[in-house]
């Protein structure tokens, strides 16, 4: 079999650019971009990367995703659904409006979960495949003033689950990958404030994660060693999903 081809939606930066990144090393990549244009030039420059704009809440767009995928490669090997967006305003839950909710709900929850079910019918035909959500501490642990983006990963999550329930028999592999803190251009305007919080203690690990202990778990899906493991989910948090007295 030629190259594996390796799905990455949201490259162009923070976690999906690290994901990409790695994943070059061995698969080609279809790398999905919103708006930032450059950023996925400089990707394509670094990686080979196949660079496509694509909105993932837009039922056109994925659509033209996949079908481009099925015209160049005839497949796909792995999907990592990584592409997700943070509310524009954090707003109290009491506050906050049905406009942010949708547009979160969209892009967080409904884009990636009918992307795969495409991905996923594809890999069918092919008769394998791997499927990686990257998700979020946000999907168990509530934040008051963005409830419209824990709800979209907490929703996220268990498309996950539901999806791996429903593939695992036909030998196509889903996984959930949690992330914690990660220093990304996300997280910048807090940083100091995480960064705080972790020195008092919030993380058993006392660092913030990177972008490469992301990267560094899609791999060990990608090269088969969690095969075993159909709907793990992987705790990439320092510790933080613990609990502890």
């Amino acid at each position: 079999m030629s190259v594996k081809v390796a799905l990455v939606t949201g490259a162009s930066r923070g976690i999906g650019r690290g994901i990409a990144q790695e994943l070059s090393k061995t698969h080609q990549i279809i790398a999905t971009y919103r708006g930032n244009r450059e950023a996925a030039e400089s990707l394509r420059a670094g990686t080979g990367a196949e660079i496509i704009q694509s909105d993932i809440s837009s039922a056109a767009d994925r659509e033209a995703l996949v079908q481009f995928a099925k015209d160049k490669f005839g497949r796909i090997d792995l999907l990592v659904n990584n592409a997700g967006i943070a509310p524009r305003e954090r707003n109290d839950i009491l506050a906050a409006t049905p406009e942010s909710f949708d547009e979160l709900i969209n892009t967080n929850l409904k884009g990636p979960h009918f992307l795969t079910q495409a991905v996923a019918n594809m890999m069918l035909t092919q008769g394998s495949g791997r499927i990686v959500f990257v998700t979020s501490i946000s999907a168990f642990t509530s934040s008051t003033n963005r409830a419209d983006y824990c709800i979209s990963k907490a929703g996220l999550s268990m498309s996950a689950q539901t999806f791996a329930a429903r593939l695992a028999p036909e030998g196509i592999l889903v996984f959930e990958i949690q992330p914690g803190i990660i220093r990304t251009d996300m997280i910048s305007k807090v940083e100091s404030i995480y960064d705080e919080k972790i020195a008092n203690g919030l993380l058993p690990q006392r660092r913030m994660g990177e972008t490469s202990d992301i990267s560094k778990a899609v791999r060990s899906i990608a090269d088969g060693h969690l095969d075993y493991c159909a709907g793990q989910r992987l705790n990439v948090d320092g510790g933080f999903h613990m609990r502890t007295l």
